[in-house]
């Protein structure tokens, strides 16, 4: 089994909730991802949440409805319902990285062992690189 990840995706009252829907497909059918859990949460104005079915969920994005590894409990529901701004809704997905399991087999066969890993938020990595921009252009 490759690595697993979860996302947290807010989608604030206005924005298009399936905009990223066909990518996702694309990379389920790609064999990349494998969507092990999926869950829709909606934040009302006065606070209340709410988690969305299928019939509720609209933009295509029902065609993951059904996604339930039991990875995600009441407690991961609650963190990122905290999370949301009013009027919101959200997508909490939790995917094995497939492609990345035949490294990891290879990997642990040859007797190595993860022992470290993160993610560099993409806010920070474009203050990296708008710096050495500017440093780049100072010399």
């Amino acid at each position: 089994m490759g690595p697993v990840d979860y996302l947290c995706i807010e989608f604030p009252p206005g924005s298009r909730t399936g905009a990223g829907l066909p990518m996702l497909v694309d990379l389920v059918e790609r064999h990349l991802i494998r969507i092990l859990d999926l869950r829709f949460l909606r934040k009302a104005a006065d606070g209340t949440v709410a988690e969305l079915d299928g019939e509720q969920i609209g933009d295509g994005l029902a065609l993951f409805q059904g996604a339930a590894s039991g990875m995600l409990g009441n407690d991961d529901l609650v963190e990122a319902a905290n999370a949301l701004e009013a009027g919101s809704a959200a997508v909490l997905i939790v995917y094995e990285n497939t492609w990345a399991a035949p490294l990891a087999v290879t990997l642990r066969q040859a007797g190595a062992q993860l022992v470290a890993g993160g993610r560099i938020p993409v806010q920070a990595l474009l203050a990296a690189l708008e710096a050495s921009e500017t440093d780049y252009a100072r010399s």
